[in-house]
C-alpha cells in the first residue's frame, strides 16, 4: 500500500465475490468463534490488506459477548479478556457508540490515546474498526490493523464498512434462516406451504443473480399457491416511480408488461407502502390505476406485500387471481413469509453490488505497485504473498547467509532464477558479481569453455584468453540453470570445483583457485537420472546440500492477481501505455487456468494482451489459453492435472509423436524437448505401440 494512505487492494474476481457471498451460507453451520474468524480473514485477505483481524460479539455465537483476534503471520487466534469501554479498548466503544474507529484518527473521529498506545506497543500503526448492526440488532465489531503507517485511507474505510455491513447482515440473515427453519420443523406439516418456503430459502442460498432468483422465486409462488400471476415490483428510494422488475404471468395480455415503469407518487400504492403492511388491492378505489390494470388482464384481484430492506422499503411482492377465493389467511401467512426472505434477497444482492462497485472503483483508480509488493515481502523482483511462495522464501532466509550449495527444483518458467537471486542478494556475497549460465543453451563442446575458460590456441577458434565463469563468480554466485543438461564428461570437473573449489583452463595445466558460490537449479528428476545413470551420483549428492522446490503457479493462484498487475506495470513503461482497470471476469479466467508454462507462460500472455489493449481497460486474449477451466465441484489439482495430459496427448497426435524438430510436439507446446519428456514421464504418457498389418 501506498505510504501516502492510499490503498490498492487485490482486484476482486467473481470467483472472489461468489467466495464472499458464500460466506453468508457457511455462518448458518459455524458456531466455533475461532473457526468463524479463520473464516473470515480467509476471505477478507483477497480484499484488504492487514496483519491482525478483530472480531468482537456480543451474544452472536453463545450467551455472552467474545473477543477474538487472529494474528496473520502466525495464524494463532488469541482471546483476550473481555472489553469494557472503561478500558479504553475499542470493540464494545464502537457497538455502542455505533461509529466507525480509525487509527490515525480520520476528521470527526474519535480519538482514544490509551487503546492507541496499547495497541501501538504491539506494533500496530493503521486501524480501522466498524460496527457490525443491522436494523433489528447490534452485533458487534470487526477491525482490521496494518503494521504499516497510513496502509487504510478513505477508500479502504468505506471499503471496510461495506463489508462490515455485509457481514452484518449476512450473520441476521442465517441466524433468522436458522430460526425459520427450526418454526417449519416444528409445524411438521408436509403441504404447499412449507413446500413453497423452504423451496424459497434454498433458492436464496443457491443463486446468486439478483434477476434469476427473483424470477425463480415469482415462478414458484405462482405455482406453488396457484395464482394467475405473481410480480415482483422494485421502487425508488422516493417513492416516485417503480419499475415490474420480475413478472410470472403465462396468460398475460400484454396491458403492463416486465420492464414497465410505473406512478407511484399520489396513488393508493404509495400510501400501502409507507405503511409497510399487506393490503388487498380488492379494497382500492375503482379509478386507481393498480386495479385498472388488474381487471384489464381479467382478474379479480390480488394482494400486495411491501418489500421492507434495512434501509426502508424497496418494492412490492404481488399476486393475483381470477377467482375471487385464492386469499385465505393461511396462504396470505405464507406469502408474507415469502415477502421477508425475497426483501433479505434484495438486500444481499444491493450489498454485494455496492461492494462489486467500489472493488471496481478501487481497481479502475490505481494498481498495486511493485514497490508496495516489495516493500511486504523483502524478496526484489518476487512477487506473491502466497502460502506456497512464503515457504520458499522462508528456505531462501534460512540458506542465504550459509554459503552452502543450493539446487533449485522446480518446472519450466515458475521463477527458479528469481530464487536464486534472492539468495545472492541475501548473503553475505551480495557486493559480489551474481554470473548466470543455461547449461542447456551452450553446444556441449562449448559448455567447458563457458564455465572454467580456455587459453589462446587451445583449440581452433581460440584466438585469445578467455575467463571462465567461475573466474568471473570468484567472491560471489554462480547460477547454472538447467544443470540436468550437462554432459557426463564436464560433471567431474565440476565436481572438483565444488569439493575443492579448483580447475584449469582449457590448454592450460595450470591450477587456478575459486571462491564462487554455486546454485543449480533444474527441471529434470536428478534422482531418476542418477538411477539412468545420465547423472553422476557423487555430483548429485554434492549439488542436493540444501534442495529448494519452487511451486508452479497452479499451486499458487492467490498470487495469480499480483504478478498480473507486476507486469502491466512493467509494460506500461515499455510500450508507453497506461492501463487503469483489469476485468474482474478476467482475473478470475487466469486464476482458474492451469498455466502448465507457469509464470513465464502468464507474462508472456499479459504481453501480448498489453499490445492488444486499446483503452485503459486491459484486453486479455482469454481465448488464447489452452487448458480449460477447472469444473465445479471436481479436485482442482486431480483436474488440472488431467487437463494438462489431454493436451499434451492431443499436441503429440497431431505431431505424430514426433517430439523434437521445428514441427514436433516441443515446438507445437513451446517447451523444450527434455522438459516435454519429463512432462510426459510424470504425466505416464508413453507412446503407444505401432499395430501390425496383420492385426
Amino acid at each position: 500500500m501506498h505510504r501516502d494512505g492510499r490503498t490498492n487492494p487485490d482486484v476482486l474476481t467473481e470467483e472472489q465475490v461468489a467466495s464472499l457471498i458464500g460466506v453468508a451460507t457457511k455462518l448458518g453451520a459455524i458456531r466455533q468463534p475461532e473457526e468463524l474468524i479463520r473464516s473470515l480473514a480467509q476471505e477478507l485477505r483477497t480484499l484488504l490488506v492487514f496483519d491482525y483481524l478483530s472480531l468482537y460479539l456480543e451474544g452472536v455465537l453463545g450467551d455472552g459477548p467474545s473477543w477474538h483476534v487472529l494474528d496473520v503471520e502466525s495464524q494463532s487466534v488469541l482471546t483476550p479478556a473481555i472489553e469494557t469501554p472503561i478500558d479504553g479498548l475499542i470493540g464494545s466503544w464502537v457497538l455502542e457508540h455505533q461509529v466507525p474507529y480509525f487509527i490515525p484518527s480520520a476528521e470527526g473521529s474519535p480519538c482514544l490515546p490509551a487503546f492507541e498506545n496499547k495497541v501501538a506497543s504491539h506494533g500496530v500503526a493503521s486501524m480501522v474498526a466498524v460496527p457490525l448492526t443491522t436494523v433489528r440488532k447490534r452485533l458487534g465489531t470487526l477491525a482490521v490493523a496494518s503494521r504499516l503507517p497510513g496502509a487504510y485511507g478513505e477508500y479502504e474505510r468505506r471499503f471496510l464498512s461495506h463489508i462490515g455491513k455485509f457481514f452484518a447482515l449476512a450473520m441476521d440473515d442465517a441466524a433468522n434462516f436458522d430460526r425459520l427453519r427450526v418454526a417449519q420443523a416444528e409445524l411438521a406439516r408436509s403441504n404447499e406451504g412449507l413446500r413453497l418456503v423452504l423451496d424459497v430459502g434454498r433458492r436464496l442460498l443457491s443463486d446468486l443473480d439478483m434477476e434469476a432468483l427473483l424470477r425463480s422465486i415469482a415462478s414458484t409462488v405462482r405455482a406453488s399457491l396457484q395464482y394467475e400471476a405473481a410480480a415482483i415490483i422494485l421502487v425508488d428510494k422516493e417513492l416516485k416511480r417503480g419499475r415490474v422488475f420480475v413478472l410470472d404471468f403465462p396468460e398475460s395480455r400484454g396491458v403492463t408488461p416486465e420492464g414497465t415503469s410505473i406512478p407511484i407518487a399520489g396513488t393508493a400504492v404509495e400510501e400501502i407502502l409507507r405503511l409497510g403492511a399487506p393490503h388487498d388491492l380488492r379494497s382500492l378505489p375503482p379509478d386507481e390505476p393498480a386495479l385498472c390494470s388488474l381487471r384489464a388482464e381479467g382478474l379479480a384481484g390480488g394482494f400486495a406485500f411491501p418489500l421492507v430492506g434495512r434501509d426502508g422499503v424497496l418494492g412490492i411482492l404481488g399476486v393475483a387471481a381470477r377467482g375471487e377465493n385464492g386469499f385465505d389467511a393461511h396462504r396470505l401467512e405464507l406469502l408474507a413469509q415469502v415477502a421477508g426472505q425475497v426483501a433479505t434477497a434484495i438486500d444481499n444482492a444491493l450489498a454485494y453490488r455496492e461492494i462489486a462497485e467500489l472493488r471496481d472503483k478501487l481497481a479502475g483508480q490505481k494498481l498495486y505497485l511493485e514497490d508496495e509488493i516489495r516493500s511486504e515481502l523483502s524478496f526484489g523482483e518476487i512477487v506473491g504473498r502466497s502460502e506456497a511462495l512464503r515457504r520458499v522464501l522462508s528456505r531462501v532466509e534460512s540458506v542465504a547467509a550459509t554459503g552452502s550449495t543450493v539446487l533449485i527444483t522446480g518446472e519450466t518458467g515458475s521463477g527458479k532464477e528469481l530464487i536464486a537471486r534472492a539468495i545472492h542478494d541475501l548473503s553475505g556475497r551480495q557486493g559480489g558479481t551474481f554470473v548466470k549460465l543455461n547449461c542447456a543453451a551452450i553446444p556441449t563442446g562449448l559448455l567447458e569453455s563457458e564455465l572454467f575458460g580456455h587459453q589462446k590456441g587451445a583449440f581452433t577458434g581460440a584466438i585469445a584468453d578467455r575467463v571462465g565463469r567461475f573466474e568471473l563468480a570468484n567472491g560471489g554466485t554462480i547460477f547454472l540453470d538447467e544443470i540436468g543438461e550437462v554432459p557426463l564428461e564436464i560433471q567431474p570437473k565440476l565436481l572438483r570445483v565444488l569439493q575443492e573449489r579448483e580447475f584449469e583452463r582449457i590448454g592450460t595445466s595450470r591450477t587456478r583457485l575459486t571462491d564462487a558460490r554455486l546454485i543449480a537449479a533444474t527441471n529434470r528428476d536428478l534422482a531418476a537420472m542418477v538411477q539412468e545413470r545420465t547423472f553422476r551420483a557423487d555430483l548429485y549428492y554434492r549439488l542436493n546440500v540444501f534442495p529448494i522446490h519452487v511451486p508452479p503457479l497452479r499451486e499458487r493462484p492467490t498470487d495469480i492477481p499480483l504478478l498480473v498487475r507486476h507486469f502491466v506495470q512493467q509494460l506500461e513503461r515499455r510500450l508507453n501505455k497506461k492501463v487503469e482497470t483489469i476485468p474482474s471476469k478476467t482475473i478470475a479466467a487466469l486464476t482458474r487456468h492451469a498455466w502448465p508454462g507457469n509464470i513465464r507462460e502468464l507474462q508472456n500472455l499479459i504481453e501480448r494482451a498489453m499490445i492488444l489493449t486499446r483503452g485503459p481497460v486491459l484486453q486479455v486474449p482469454l481465448g488464447d489459453l489452452d487448458l480449460r477451466e477447472t469444473p465445479v465441484g471436481a479436485p482442482e489439482g486431480v483436474t488440472r492435472e488431467m487437463a494438462e495430459r489431454a493436451h499434451l496427448l492431443a499436441t503429440l497426435a497431431q505431431a505424430e509423436w514426433v517430439l523434437a524438430g521445428a514441427k514436433g510436439a516441443a515446438a507445437r507446446l513451446g517447451m523444450k524437448r527434455t522438459t516435454l519428456q519429463y512432462r510426459m514421464k510424470k504425466l505416464g504418457i508413453v507412446r503407444p505401440e505401432k499395430r501390425s498389418a496383420a492385426e
